[in-house]
């Protein structure tokens, strides 16, 4: 009998310790999301049963609180008739052991709902006097798991890895030398306070926002007609080295012409709402258009700045998140009245555009006052008299927004048909219903929707963005699926220390670099990427950062970092966009036309500059998972293949950068060890080992006695690009060190944030 009480008691503290481990969003959300809200969520029209999982209100129709066993939901996930069955079984969906468990006992606690996490406003969690908010909050989870954080990476790692996430370019020998040897507490500090005041920091942070943003040089779609849109990403790369402040970045980029006495650079910062891609196909209808421009933008504003999908919403009810297709529309209201037509010109910018003066962006107050964006204007094709075109831009124009002196009617348009609205209700811009408006009210224009967005009560803005600094940094956000914060998302690894970055953010003065400092400054950043094999059972995929990540280089800074260390960087700030070597026809698949590359200088700029074709990009940064800027992308993979060590080798822009470096390496090395090391203190920042130096030395030989033998392949590889080679060195010798060279470029280490 006492033995029964006793297990009686046992099994009812179990069930009580396990329901009160239960959370509805860490535990249950997930599970109701991705199985049940696709028939009972949000989505009237998508609806079955007229069940809702997504309101506690309508699921207490299937959930007994306190009681499982008499719950229609745990009946039917459970049962053994197929028919009945939930999910269906064609779904293959199937509630699994564990989820049932966490079910059962979400539902044995009471059965209580929360607010989707991403949807409460921030709150800034405590944390002791005089402790580093980021390394506590990280220690909290890591005590949990019972880890350690690494110890600190040695200091030539840390210099070459905060100075590739800071500006996309290795330290030169000298700078590491000058690090390592100074053992004032302070070094680490000014090094960051450097890069973070360098010129080069801009050019690095705005290729994520360029892609985020949809930055390119031609239209897109069949025709891809070139535009001129360099202006707007040169005001990005000033706007990010003057650390302009997020929300004003944010409401200058969304409506900086209806700012007061609004200047050229606030109406240029615009052009990121026109970024959009642009159809100039023969017979396309206008208006259809017209409405895709609208989308896209409403699209990429949600993304970027929100972290949300409301793009769902554009044809139904978004069947996740409390997004419906009036609120889609009202969003849309808010970027409907721009005297836009929809077909794009032949070339050229496509009106609203305004006129850009010489020596933009670095110009005298004198030139940076209020312009008028030229007005829409008309011509008949000569080949399709029906089609009318806008006459465009030419070259030292930019496409900006602007607001029409009579606002164009907004309407929900039935699943997303630019030609069936539903005219019984008219819709004004607004915000939507389920996010808020925490209490205040914002003018209805885009304005309105920037003060929103940057308001300090709204619960996704601040996230959103640190959290992509924060991927920035670690290779992967907080929430890993930085585009979306919404149901489908993933749950914040570290909530809280979401949320102390976010209130951070906001209480500075939204301050980039300084919340770029803390986050590079703190132990964590700072750890040891040495992946012990007992950390990486535990942890195989480092969320809880017991270590530095170890991340594979981004297409720009792999290209970069070949022509720094090679000496043909050329470090000219802003202006047209270049074009680096590329095959010849490459062009040629979808238009007549050769790509006629650069020559001088221009061959040799950061790749931010690179001329951007839509529909045939570099494919260079392709191969190593550049976005394609079709549409907004704010989360690239990071892929390891043989196509990208087949161009590393054989890529011009590779092989001559490897001949320059080969070149600086027989220069200052006597002996062959010396050229080695050079060779790796230029591409790496460390001195190479001993087996390293036997080994490439041994490659070495067999290089220099083929090319000795065959002196026509030495000259020929040495003629590769159009830089001239030393004529003074050595041919053999200089082909033998230039295959070195290309074996140091090639090492995983190169090619890697360690």
């Amino acid at each position: 009998m006492h033995l029964t009480r006793t297990l009686a008691l046992l099994v009812a503290l179990a069930s009580s310790a396990s329901a009160a481990g239960v959370e509805f969003n860490r535990d249950i959300r997930p599970i109701l999301s991705n199985k049940c809200f696709a028939c009972h969520g949000p989505d009237a029209k998508a609806r079955e049963a007229k069940l809702r999982l997504d309101q506690r209100e309508s699921a207490l129709a299937v959930i007994e609180p306190g009681s499982p066993e008499k719950s229609e939901l745990i009946a039917r996930v459970t049962h053994t008739d197929r028919d009945e069955l939930m999910p269906p079984v064609e779904t293959h969906k199937s509630i699994t052991a564990g989820e049932l468990e966490k079910l059962k006992a979400w539902i044995t606690a009471g059965a209580e709902y929360q607010a989707h996490w991403a949807f409460i406003p921030p709150q800034r969690p405590a944390v002791p006097e005089g402790a580093d908010p980021i390394d506590h909050l990280i220690g909290e989870r890591l005590d949990e798991e019972g880890l350690r954080p690494s110890p600190p990476a040695p200091l030539h790692t840390l210099i070459r890895r905060v100075s590739l996430d800071l500006t996309g370019l290795p330290p030169t020998p000298e700078e590491v030398e000058e690090f390592v040897s100074d053992e004032s507490p302070g070094a680490y500090a000014l090094l960051v306070d450097r890069l973070l005041a360098s010129p080069r920091y801009g050019e690095h942070m705005a290729v994520g926002w360029m892609e985020a943003s949809r930055y390119a040089d031609t239209d897109g779609y069949q025709n891809d007609r070139y535009r001129y849109q360099w202006a707007w990403r040169d005001w990005l790369v000033r706007a990010l080295n003057r650390n302009m402040p997020f929300d004003q970045f944010a409401t200058e980029q969304l409506a900086g012409d209806m700012l007061p006495d609004a200047t050229l650079h606030q109406q240029i910062a615009t052009g990121f709402c026109r970024n959009h891609r642009i159809n100039s196909e023969a017979g396309s209808i206008a208006e259809e258009w017209q409405v895709e421009y609208v989308a896209d933008r409403v699209d990429t504003m949600g993304t970027v700045f929100l972290g949300l999908t409301v793009a769902c919403a554009r044809c139904h009810d978004h069947k996740f998140d409390p997004i419906t297709q009036r609120d889609y529309y009202g969003l849309f209201a808010y970027f409907n009245n721009v005297p836009e037509f929809g077909t794009g010109p032949n070339n050229g910018n496509s009106p609203p555009f305004i006129d850009v003066p010489a020596g933009y962006p670095e110009i005298g107050k004198r030139l940076d006052v209020a312009v008028t964006p030229a007005p829409l204007a008309w011509q008949k094709d000569g080949n399709f008299s029906a089609v009318r075109r806008p006459v465009p831009g030419k070259e030292q124009t930019v496409m900006v927004m602007q607001e029409m002196e009579e606002p164009r009617d907004t309407y929900v348009l039935n699943r997303g048909v630019y030609n069936q609205p539903d005219k019984s209700q008219k819709l004004q811009p607004a915000i939507p219903a389920s996010l808020g408006a925490g209490g205040r009210d914002f003018d209805k224009d885009r304005l309105g929707l920037a003060a929103w967005l940057t308001d300090a009560k709204n619960p996704l803005t601040a996230r959103v963005a640190v959290n992509r600094y924060w991927q920035h940094f670690f290779g992967s956000g907080i929430v890993r699926t930085s585009e979306n914060f919404g149901a489908q998302g993933d749950p914040p690894s570290h909530e809280e220390l979401l949320d102390w970055l976010a209130v951070e953010f906001v209480a500075s003065g939204w301050d980039v670099k300084a919340m770029q400092r803390k986050i590079v400054m703190s132990a964590t950043y700072r750890q040891s990427s040495e992946t012990p094999e007992a950390l990486l059972r535990a942890d195989p995929e480092n969320r809880l950062l017991a270590r530095a990540p170890r991340l594979r280089l981004p297409a720009f800074a792999i290209r970069d970092a070949a022509l720094a260390a090679s000496g043909l960087l050329v470090e000219k700030l802003y202006g047209r966009p270049a074009k680096p070597y590329m095959p010849p026809k490459i062009w040629i698949a979808i238009s007549n036309n050769k790509y006629q590359r650069d020559k001088g200088d221009n061959l040799y700029r950061r790749s931010v500059y690179t001329y951007w074709r839509r529909t045939i990009p570099p494919p260079t940064m392709m191969a190593f998972n550049s976005g394609d800027r079709e549409i907004c992308t704010v989360r690239q993979s990071r892929t390891n293949t043989p196509l990208q060590a087949l161009t590393l080798m054989n890529n011009i822009a590779f092989v001559e950068a490897s001949r320059l470096l080969a070149e600086r390496m027989v220069r200052g090395g006597e002996t062959l060890e010396g050229r080695v090391l050079l060779g790796y203190q230029f591409v790496i920042g460390r001195p190479p080992s001993a087996a390293e130096v036997a080994r490439l030395g041994a490659d070495y030989a067999n290089y220099l006695a083929e090319f000795q033998k065959a002196p026509s392949d030495a000259k020929g590889l040495l003629a590769i690009g159009d830089k001239p080679r030393d004529a003074s060195l050595d041919p053999a010798e200089l082909a033998a060190t230039t295959m070195i060279a290309t074996t140091i470029f090639n090492l995983d280490e190169t090619l890697t944030r360690e």
